[in-house]
């Protein structure tokens, strides 16, 4: 079969600035996903690899959701059963020659399969093998699934977050997904980097909980150093008064004045200078001990005026300040459409779409989304022709089950 000249994904995926790296994508739901997209999205070669009898389905809703038309754009596909002994076979030739893997398999999963680290690196040494799982890849929770929601509770987010006396309440996004798919990211890359001196690969490693815990940032250092255990605050930060959520006459605003300065700087803005001389008012900790009564104060004024009144007023006078934005207004904010943070996609079956760009900017370096989400199989016969099967051979393995 002649060469086919590269696709246009292709081309714009080699001026990338991991282009030259290929991913094998063993991932599912969000959090796996989420790294992969990072490498995705940077010029990786991603392989998304799904079983032949893949509904087309997975924790991301319909193939062609939002949700998982999100997760997986700027990837390649093919249908592979790692269960039968010629899927097994062709995933190992494919690993011989990739520089990532990564997974989110129960920890038992991937080793029943033949595909876990200590597989892999028998026959590539270099291979950079990422996993993410509920709770680690061992210890007395080791063999638990884990999702998002039961991260947020066990990692204490649910105990800091909602009103004061309301419950635990969950993030209205899976911030434990995410952030550890973030983090896995980023363990991926500090493990190339490494392999430029050595050689060698690395089996990374985070898991939700661990990524919650890290989450928690000052609220677990407010633990571990002064025995101070956080509840929750509703609107209002935790240390720093007043921050929270006001009344304007047309909904509500952000108010960030919490330092020393900016406390000044806010108290002349509002027209309320005395407000600075007031004893139990001038130390954060007194600010902070009184704060219902001070954002009693600050509500009966801002209530007065609408949100734009009170945002340009503040910005004027160098206080942090904002509205609250529901989401389809934080997509008409002129700041993130200039970000472009909402990039163009053509889908064979979607038509014209928008997705959510990558929030990273390297200058010079364009970051459009190259291709949408492909359909379940779309590479199969390419990707493995690549690594050495004839039409003979796949036409077998199709025959057998192996691939899809």
């Amino acid at each position: 079969m002649p060469d086919q000249a590269p696709s246009p994904a292709a081309v714009q995926r080699a001026a990338l600035p991991l282009s030259g790296l290929t991913v094998l994508d063993l991932t599912l739901a969000r959090a796996g996903p989420t790294c992969v997209r990072h490498l995705a999205d940077w010029g990786a070669d991603v392989i998304r690899i799904e079983p032949p009898e893949s509904p087309g389905e997975d924790i991301g809703g319909d193939r062609h959701g939002p949700d998982f038309q999100n997760l997986h754009r700027n990837k390649r596909a093919i249908r592979l059963n790692l269960k039968s002994p010629e899927g097994h076979a062709a995933f190992m030739r494919l690993a011989r020659k990739a520089d990532v893997i990564v997974e989110n398999m129960r920890a038992a999963v991937k080793h029943r399969l033949g595909i876990a680290y200590d597989d892999v690196r028998t026959i590539n040494p270099g291979i950079v093998y990422g996993s993410i799982s509920g709770f680690g890849q061992d210890g007395p929770y080791g063999t638990r699934a884990g999702v998002d929601q039961i991260a947020q509770g066990m990692g204490g987010l649910m105990s800091i977050t909602g009103l004061p006396g309301q419950g635990p309440v969950r993030v209205g996004i899976p911030v434990a997904d995410l952030t550890a798919g973030n983090l896995l990211a980023l363990g991926i890359m500090i493990a190339l980097f490494e392999r430029t001196r050595t050689g060698m690969g690395r089996w990374v490693q985070t898991s939700l909980l661990e990524a919650q815990v890290f989450m928690l940032d000052f609220q677990a250092a407010r633990w571990l150093m002064a025995g101070e255990v956080a509840g929750q605050a509703g609107n209002d930060h935790p240390t720093g008064i007043p921050t929270g959520a006001f009344p304007a006459s047309d909904g509500q605003i952000n108010i960030a004045a919490s330092s020393a300065r900016q406390w000044e700087r806010f108290c002349d803005a509002i027209g309320h200078p005395e407000w600075k001389q007031r004893p139990e008012w001038r130390t954060q900790k007194g600010r902070s001990a009184d704060r219902r009564a001070i954002n009693e104060a600050i509500g009966a004024i801002t209530r007065e005026r609408p949100a734009a009144h009170w945002i340009a007023l503040f910005e004027e006078a160098g206080i942090p300040c904002g509205p609250i934005n529901t989401i389809d207004k934080v997509f008409a904010d002129p700041q993130v459409q200039h970000l472009r943070l909402a990039r163009p996609i053509t889908h064979p079956t979607l038509g014209e779409t928008r997705l959510v760009a990558s929030p990273i900017n390297l200058v010079g370096v364009t970051k459009d989304i190259r291709s949408p989400t492909p359909e379940p199989g779309a590479d199969t016969d390419t990707v493995l022709r690549d690594a050495g099967y004839s039409d003979a051979e796949l036409a077998t393995l199709r025959a057998r089950g192996a691939i899809g």
